[in-house]
């Protein structure tokens, strides 16, 4: 299967971008560059995690027919020096260098490498930058549009071609150093290689610990659900906030609309504007279709251009976040009645799940013959809790081993690298598939530290990862320059704690082609031998500082509420607060499928992120959404 496996892995991978952007994006809504532009980064950032392996082995294997062609080399050489007799004693039979099932012929992984990642860096660096300013400018022309993500992007490219000089001229300053291309790529690998290390370990230090108290803290009900109602408390500010903002830009629109008529150009403009406003807002709107007369024209005020822009930038922010926060409502309360029902649950003698509020949609065979009441009650309530300890403890387990790995992966005599160890012990059995496993599930939980942290971090609403179809364009974006940033450290790092990267191992033996396409470090040895090494010790600090939560107790000083734990007065505070919500919200819902309604609610998780394919925000009259918000108007 001479590059069989890598084609097979190239064809699947793509299925898992594609399914993520299908959760986070919306196919229809969107821009077709934003789509291509997020897909193409994040397929070529999983593309280096599945491959990376394969290269692994192969370099294994190569190394192995290394190691044979020298005993022959020193017997030929031993000929001439020794008698007979000693030539067959210290004579050793080689071993049988078995060729993986995944190997890939010399010369492909090379050129492989060098697509993707100079594909993905100028992504990270140049395309997508200036397609975040693109997608979110207030702009009603592609050139309009254009020179407003140039101009945004003046101050960003500026920094970047200062960098480069400083360096060249650090470079010319050292007549030891040749400036020749091959060194200028190196120097550029190793600028990107240092800022996306910089920001990995910060969040690789977060995820270690966060990921396994995220497990088995989800096997506390009591936890989840008073963590459920803090959220519901701060969501509910968030939602209010996001309809006045609506509010305050939709009487904008109003008060422009009424000022310009057909006749005037701006018009055009104002047309735009409304077709990205909600559907029942256009319908109030609507003018008489008469010009102005000369003498009206000339006693009314009108708006700029630069205004207009302006004003449409707001009116698509504010109908994005307006729509994430009425689908992070409805699928909060589907959270908070399902924790509400396991606690109830927990004391049913019966055995048997009860739920609190009926489905409208009938439940399908898997519902109906396997995941019977009876099942759902001994997972909600007993198996569950369980299997998410084991699962956390599993976790727990792997953290302590990568951290003590990035404390001590330089040192190679003795190897104290855990990581290192069972691939070293794994080659001397030549088992390739146990070592492509074990390198995948290391990066696998790698890649889980820090993209889990990069989904579900949040910058002031600026750059926030809503699933359910309710991700921003910027947001996309954002996350597709993340991910590039970060992976190809994250794979450089990973090489390192297993001893594969000679310019931190110093060892001699053959590189892999992944990190031959990196460059020689020992240019820069200041960076090889300096912040390679070390930097990555700073992730027990890290780790400490997430355990014991100063980053969520600085947030809280700082007035961002964040869940500390019930005994905090602020956090208790905001989950009474959630749990009156939350009451209500029930109260209402049991009025409602006691006496009837005649609305068409949907119930469907699906029918959250369903939305309507025009250029208008979802128009949720007749929603689940709607009904609550109504329901807390009155209240």
């Amino acid at each position: 299967m001479s590059g069989g496996a890598l084609g097979i892995e190239i064809v699947l991978v793509f299925f898992l971008p594609l399914f993520l952007l299908h959760r986070y994006g919306h196919f229809r809504k969107q821009h077709p560059l934003v789509l291509f532009g997020t897909l193409l980064s994040w397929y070529l950032c999983f593309l280096i995690v599945f491959i990376l392996p394969l290269d692994v082995s192969t370099t294994i294997y190569n190394q192995c027919k290394i190691d044979n062609e020298k005993p022959r080399s020193l017997t030929m050489l031993s000929l001439r020096r020794m008698t007979c007799a000693a030539v067959s004693f210290n004579y050793s039979t080689p071993k049988v260098c078995h060729k993986p099932w995944s190997y890939i012929p010399d010369g492909i992984l090379p050129v492989f490498w060098r697509v993707v990642y100079w594909t993905s860096q100028c992504l990270t660096w140049l395309l997508l930058p200036f397609m975040q300013s693109y997608a979110s400018s207030g702009g009603f022309s592609i050139p309009g549009k254009i020179k407003t993500a140039l101009i945004e992007n003046a101050i960003y490219y500026g920094t970047y071609l200062v960098i480069f000089c400083s360096l060249l001229i650090y470079l010319a300053a050292h007549p030891q150093w040749q400036l020749t291309w091959q060194g200028l790529q190196t120097i550029s690998i190793a600028a990107a290689n240092t800022w996306g290390l910089f920001l990995l370990v910060l969040l690789l230090g977060y995820g270690l610990v966060e990921i396994p108290c995220l497990y088995w803290n989800s096997s506390r009900h009591g936890y989840l659900l008073a963590k459920t109602y803090f959220k519901a408390a701060k969501l509910s500010k968030e939602k209010s906030d996001a309809e006045e903002n609506m509010d305050d830009a939709m009487e904008e629109v109003a008060n422009v609309n009424e000022s310009i008529g057909y006749g005037h150009p701006l018009r055009i403009s104002i047309d735009t504007i409304l077709r990205k406003c909600p559907m029942e807002i256009q319908e109030k709107m609507v003018r008489p279709n008469t010009e102005d007369s000369e003498e009206e024209s000339t006693q009314r005020t009108y708006p700029s251009k630069r205004s207009l822009v302006k004003l449409h930038k707001q009116v698509i922010c504010a109908g994005q976040r307006h729509s994430q926060t009425q689908v992070q409502w409805a699928i909060l309360l589907e959270e908070a009645f399902h924790l509400e029902d396991v606690c109830k649950n927990e004391t049913n003698t019966s055995h048997q799940f009860v739920h609190s509020f009926l489905s409208s949609q009938p439940p399908g065979w898997l519902g109906k013959y396997l995941y019977t009441p009876t099942i759902e009650w001994y997972w909600e309530c007993v198996l569950r809790q369980w299997c998410y300890r084991m699962l956390a403890l599993l976790l727990s387990l792997l953290s302590v081993a990568v951290v003590w790995s990035e404390c001590t992966f330089f040192s190679t005599h003795p190897v104290l690298s855990l990581f290192a160890i069972f691939i070293q012990l794994a080659e001397s059995d030549y088992n390739y598939l146990y070592i492509e496993m074990a390198c995948f599930l290391t990066i696998l939980f790698l890649c889980v530290c820090v993209y889990s942290t990069v989904f579900r971090i949040r910058v002031f609403n600026y750059y926030y990862l809503v699933p359910h179809h309710q991700t921003d364009a910027y947001s996309l974006l954002f996350s597709g320059m993340l991910f590039c940033r970060l992976t190809p450290p994250l794979c450089l790092n990973f090489l390192g704690l297993i001893h594969m990267d000679a310019s931190i191992s110093h060892q001699q033996r053959i590189e892999t082609a992944y990190t031959t396409i990196m460059g020689s470090m020992r240019l820069l040895s200041f960076i090889a031998d300096g912040f390679y090494i070390y930097y990555p010790m700073l992730i027990v600090l890290l780790c400490i500082a997430t355990y014991c939560s100063l980053g969520t107790r600085c947030l809280n000083l700082l007035g961002f509420p964040q869940y500390i734990s019930q005994s905090d007065d602020l956090t208790s505070e905001l989950v009474e607060e959630g749990r009156e919500l939350i009451r209500r919200v029930t109260v209402f819902q049991g009025w409602r499928e006691r006496y009837g309604e005649q609305r068409n609610v949907r119930r469907s998780r699906n029918g959250y992120s369903e939305l309507k394919d025009n250029d208008s925000p979802s128009d949720n009259s007749d929603s689940e959404y709607d009904v609550y918000d109504h329901h807390f108007q009155q209240t």
